[in-house]
């Protein structure tokens, strides 16, 4: 089994100058601002990690469900504090058993050339089913949340559903995936935007949130390139 030191020193390694850039970049805001705040260490790590997770992932490297799973862990916490009980429930009762699902997943789908995923894109379908199910889980789980006093609990629920849907899209190496992401980030942005105001408001998980959107966005458009080229090559490969 391959260890995970040398799968981070693969991961780690010919990355291009942008990937360097937008790395340091997203974590040097994130770790400058919060420490002029005054922000706690929790939530910096949690930040931090959560960054280099997105950011490894956009690249389809099989290492960001490492860095995933320290974040979860991290973030359950700072929601507990302000009372988002459903990211809660979302991050210890889902993202944790599913980050050690997509680690072994993705390991067996790896292009050895690029050490990168392969990446995939839904048919039409697909994406009606997704919808329908999607609409039907944000209104179902924001009832539940609402009878247990959340904060926000629609608002709560749509980033829990929403973030479940994405993440088993994540696994399965689909490119959509991204435009759920950027739905979630943007509802997350709100949700710790109204938590500054509140006790457990942490600027550095909002920032976390803020990059995650960026991060989102520009992964888009990467999936969709990387996706189009395999599918001209796979149709030139099968007309040769």
């Amino acid at each position: 089994m391959e260890k995970l030191k040398e799968i981070l020193k693969r991961d780690f390694t010919g990355w291009k100058p942008w990937q360097v850039a937008w790395m340091i970049l997203a974590n040097a805001v994130i770790l400058w601002v919060s420490l002029d705040q005054g922000d706690s260490l929790l939530g910096i790590l949690a930040s931090i990690t959560g960054v280099i997770c997105v950011i490894l992932c956009g690249m389809g490297k099989v290492s960001n469900y490492f860095f995933g799973t320290i974040n979860v862990v991290l973030y359950a916490i700072m929601a507990c504090k302000a009372k988002y009980y459903g990211d809660v429930m979302l991050n210890l009762l889902y993202y944790f058993p599913t980050n050690i699902l997509g680690w072994i997943l993705w390991k067996k789908n790896i292009d050895k050339e690029t050490n990168a995923v392969y990446k995939r894109r839904m048919t039409r379908k697909q994406d009606v089913l997704l919808l329908m199910i999607s609409v039907v889980g944000v209104f179902g789980y924001g009832f539940v949340l609402r009878l247990l006093g959340g904060n926000l609990p629609f608002v709560d629920s749509m980033s829990t559903v929403l973030s479940v849907i994405a993440q088993i899209l994540m696994i399965k190496r689909f490119t959509e995936q991204w435009v759920i992401w950027i739905v979630v980030d943007v509802v997350s942005v709100i949700m710790w935007v109204a938590a500054l105001f509140t006790e457990g408001g942490s600027i550095a998980v909002l920032l976390m949130w803020t990059v995650f959107l960026g991060n989102a966005v520009i992964m888009f458009v990467k999936w969709l390139k990387e996706t189009k080229q395999q599918e001209a090559t796979s149709v030139t490969g099968e007309g040769a």
